[in-house]
C-alpha cells in the first residue's frame, strides 16, 4: 500500500512538473507565434508581391515556387526538414519542438496572408517596411529558441562556436542565394532583395541579441573605491583598477575599467556623478568580447576585481 502511494505521489509530482514547465514555456510560444505572424505578413503583403525575396531556404523556396509554381508553404517545409534534423542533433529537443512549431505556424500563415492584397506597390516602401517587419519577426523567433528557416538553425549552431552573430552568418549564406535570384527575378530585384536584407539582418541581431550590446567604460576618478563598490552593488559588474598619472599635472590618477550593456549606461552615469562630480568618463562600443565579462554575476559582500 505504501509503495502504491509512493508511485502515485511520484506520478503526481512528475505531472505537476510537466505542467509547470509547460506554463513557463507558454510566453515563449506566444512570442514565437507573434514572430511567425510578422514574418509571414512581411513576405506575403510586402515583399513577394514586389518580387523581393527573403534569404535562406525561404528565399530558395520562393525561387522554386516562381519557377515551378505550386504551394510556397510546401516548399518551405520540405526544404527545411534536413536542416532541422541537423539543428536538433546540435541544439537539442527543445529547439526541435520550437522550430517545428514555428515553421508549421509560419507555413500556415503564408497560405493565409497569400489571400491578402499587397500593402503597397512602391518598391522602396515595400523594401523598407517589409524588411523591418521580417527582421522583427525572425528575431523574436530566434530569441525564443526557435527558427523559421533551416539556415537559421545552422547559423545559431555556428554562432555558438564562431565569433559571428546569427544575422551575420545568415547574411553570408544569402549572398549566394541572392546571386542565384538574378537569373529568376532579374538583377534589379536581386539587388533590391539584397538591400532589404541589409535592413533585416541588422534588425534580427538587435531583436535576437537583445539590447545587451557591450559598452566599455573608462572612469578617471579619485573615488575609485566608492564608485567600484556602487557599480558592483547596483549593476553586478566587476571593475579593474589601473594606476595612472596625469601628464601635465604629474599627479597620480586612478582609472576604473568596466564593461556594461547599453541599458546600464545611464545608471553608470548616475553612480559616477553622485560619487565624484570631477570624474572623467568615456564610454565606447565594444565590437568583440572574449570571456564572460558582460554577464552579470551574483552580488557578494566583498568587491572583486575582474
Amino acid at each position: 500500500m505504501c509503495a502504491l502511494n509512493e508511485v502515485k505521489g511520484m506520478s503526481l509530482f512528475m505531472n505537476n512538473s510537466k505542467l509547470l514547465f509547460a506554463i513557463k514555456q507558454l510566453p515563449s510560444f506566444i512570442f514565437i507565434t507573434l514572430g511567425a505572424i510578422m514574418a509571414a505578413a512581411a513576405l506575403e503583403i510586402f515583399l513577394i508581391p514586389n518580387s523581393i525575396i527573403d534569404g535562406g531556404l525561404n528565399g530558395v523556396s520562393i525561387i522554386l515556387n516562381k519557377i515551378f509554381g505550386g504551394s510556397l508553404s510546401l516548399f518551405v517545409i520540405v526544404l527545411n526538414i534536413p536542416f532541422l534534423i541537423v539543428g536538433w542533433r546540435q541544439l537539442g529537443k527543445k529547439f526541435l519542438v520550437k522550430a517545428i512549431y514555428a515553421m508549421l505556424v509560419f507555413s500556415v500563415l503564408l497560405e493565409v496572408f497569400s489571400t491578402f492584397e499587397e500593402v503597397t506597390d512602391d518598391i522602396l516602401l515595400a523594401l523598407v517596411y517589409g524588411g523591418l517587419l521580417l527582421g522583427v519577426g525572425v528575431g523574436l523567433v530566434i530569441k525564443e529558441g526557435g527558427c523559421l528557416d533551416g539556415t537559421e538553425a545552422v547559423a545559431i549552431m555556428i554562432s555558438k562556436k564562431a565569433n559571428l552573430s546569427v544575422g551575420q552568418i545568415v547574411f553570408i549564406f544569402n549572398i549566394f542565394i541572392y546571386g542565384s535570384a538574378i537569373f529568376v527575378f532579374g538583377i534589379d530585384r536581386a539587388l533590391y532583395s539584397l538591400l532589404m536584407y541589409f535592413i533585416t539582418f541588422k534588425i534580427i541581431d538587435i531583436v535576437s541579441e537583445g539590447l545587451d550590446q557591450a559598452k566599455a567604460a573608462i572612469i578617471i576618478t579619485d573615488q575609485e573605491e566608492t564608485i567600484s563598490d556602487e557599480i558592483f552593488k547596483r549593476l553586478g559588474r566587476t571593475t579593474t583598477i589601473i594606476s595612472g598619472r596625469g601628464k601635465e599635472s604629474q599627479t597620480q590618477k586612478t582609472v576604473l575599467y568596466t564593461v556594461i550593456t547599453r541599458l546600464e549606461v545611464q545608471e553608470l552615469r548616475d553612480i559616477v556623478q553622485n560619487a565624484d562630480t570631477s570624474s572623467f568618463v568615456t564610454i565606447s562600443d565594444v565590437s568583440d568580447i572574449i570571456g564572460n565579462h558582460i554577464k552579470k554575476i551574483p552580488v557578494k559582500k566583498s568587491n572583486e576585481e575582474s
